[in-house]
């Protein structure tokens, strides 16, 4: 896969599939999720209406650029940003990996794109569209949430699991990846494809240290309520009803700022994005990027 120079210090691995001289979809995904988060056969159902998909890995993960040895306190982090105090400083935000966003359709030369984000990757989506609006077709914000700690909170018991620390080996790491079905899609989990994909993603590039960074981006980014409440960009906001990772009232908060925002909330449908949902959802993506 190429590699784009796309700030000072900062490459980004990315690939598209389908025609470039269809209207750009920018993919943007999650915390520590790689880009092969987004499926190919997904990409490709995507790239067969008319897009030309992008996706890439953020900073500290996958491929793209590590920021090895820069530490952040992030239970301090946590603490301030929880209770509304001043945030400790931190390597980067939100801002910064939007920037890469815009950055990677620099080194593309596409002026405008589809922006489409899940969870992180939706908060990223949003903060392109604030800061960046000029670059912005269409938003997509898919499981996502607004910064505000009143919405989309995580139940303990996902909190749990998303933050304990990995096994850090091979076999012990693919043997504990079935915990991650806690924020699944009830109806569609499966344990083998499960560990699966975690064998794919060690392979490919482990690399927990970057964890707790893109975290720290999350929490130090604040609320982007009065952002969003100012969007003139057409947004299409989805949510699973059965998410419990970034619970719906996460995305009916997004969809009730922005304004003329569409929601599609989804039944059966967890933190993921299940291959039995696929058709439902890049139906609704092409129909909201569809030309005027």
């Amino acid at each position: 896969m190429p590699r784009a120079l796309v700030q000072t210090g900062i490459e980004l691995e990315y690939d598209t599939i389908g025609s470039p001289s269809d209207d750009a979809l920018l993919l943007v995904m999650g915390f520590t999720a790689q880009l092969t988060a987004w499926d190919d056969d997904f990409c490709k159902l995507l790239a067969s209406a008319g897009r030309f998909v992008i996706r890439f890995d953020n900073r500290d993960c996958g491929l793209s650029t590590k920021l090895d040895g820069q530490s952040v306190d992030i239970g301090a982090v946590l603490t301030a940003a929880l209770t509304d105090q001043v945030v400790p400083e931190v390597p980067y935000t939100l801002s910064d990996m939007a920037a890469d966003a815009v950055g990677l359709l620099d080194h593309l030369g596409i002026a405008r794109a589809h922006i489409m984000g899940a969870s992180m990757g939706g908060m990223i989506a949003q903060t392109i569209a604030i800061e960046h609006p000029h670059r912005v077709r269409s938003l997509i914000s898919v499981m996502s949430m607004t910064g505000e700690p009143e919405f989309g909170q995580a139940s303990p018991e996902v909190a749990s699991v998303l933050l304990s620390p990995p096994a850090m080996d091979r076999a012990g790491y693919i043997a504990d990846s079935p915990k991650w079905m806690v924020w699944q899609s009830k109806k569609y989990r499966d344990e083998d494809k499960t560990k699966q994909k975690a064998a794919i993603d060690y392979d490919r590039s482990f690399y927990p240290e970057g964890g707790n960074r893109q975290l720290a981006a999350i929490y130090a980014s604040g609320r982007r309520t009065d952002g969003l409440s100012k969007l003139d960009v057409p947004t299409l906001v989805i949510h699973g009803r059965d998410d419990t990772l970034i619970t719906p009232s996460g995305g009916m908060r997004t969809a009730e700022l922005i304004p003329g925002a569409h929601l599609l909330l989804l039944a059966d449908m967890g933190h993921d994005i299940p291959m039995q949902l696929w058709p439902v959802v890049a139906d609704a993506v092409a129909a909201h990027t569809r030309p005027a």
